[in-house]
């Protein structure tokens, strides 16, 4: 075995034996689901979003891509796709870090400190900097008809759903393109 997937092996190990809820997509190991939870102190407080995260066949040299499956309101997170957009992370990325920093450090701090400035969701940001308590309360509606318990079992999204998204950019998404299902990598 290569040392890539030693180490793919070794981090999706991890993940799954902390406290986080994985969910295998088949038997691939490279796609899979993780259940995150709204940080502390935030809007998303509450909240728990099934994430999809696909390991690149080059990681960790390369980082993950990943997407909310159930609708979250943010200006970095693409509100049809789920896709999100975090630059740092994607500039700073390195081998060092490991998919529990993904829902330990980077998701939560996108969620406390949403950048405006470089959004996938225009109305959010525009939201945010012009009205920053209506879009609390428009981040807490969502929580609550999308990111809690009751919601997931009532509106579980399910893996059909997932081709159905193609609010991308380019707006040439195919079922075959797997790279570009979440096309911001982290």
């Amino acid at each position: 075995m290569s040392s890539p997937n030693r180490r793919r092996d070794l981090d999706l190990t991890k993940l799954m034996m902390s406290d986080y809820e994985v969910t295998m997509s088949g038997d691939s190991m490279t796609e899979f689901y993780v259940k995150f939870f709204g940080p502390k102190d935030s809007p998303y407080q509450g909240g728990s979003w099934k994430v999809r995260v696909e390991l690149p066949p080059t990681y960790p040299y390369k980082s993950p891509s990943i997407g909310f499956i159930n609708k979250i309101y943010h200006p970095n997170v693409d509100l049809a796709s789920g896709s999100v957009c975090l630059d740092v992370i994607n500039q700073t990325w390195s081998p060092m870090f490991d998919l529990i920093n993904i829902f330990e450090i980077f998701l939560p701090q996108l969620l406390l400190y949403p950048n405006p400035t470089d959004p996938l969701n225009g109305e959010a940001a525009s939201m945010l900097l012009k009205e920053p308590e209506k879009y609390k309360q428009k981040v807490k509606d969502f929580v609550n008809k999308y990111a809690t318990e009751n919601s997931q079992n009532d509106e579980s999204v399910s893996e059909s759903d997932l081709s159905s998204y193609s609010d991308f950019s380019d707006g040439n998404l195919s079922d075959d393109d797997n790279d570009d299902k979440f096309p911001i990598d982290l």
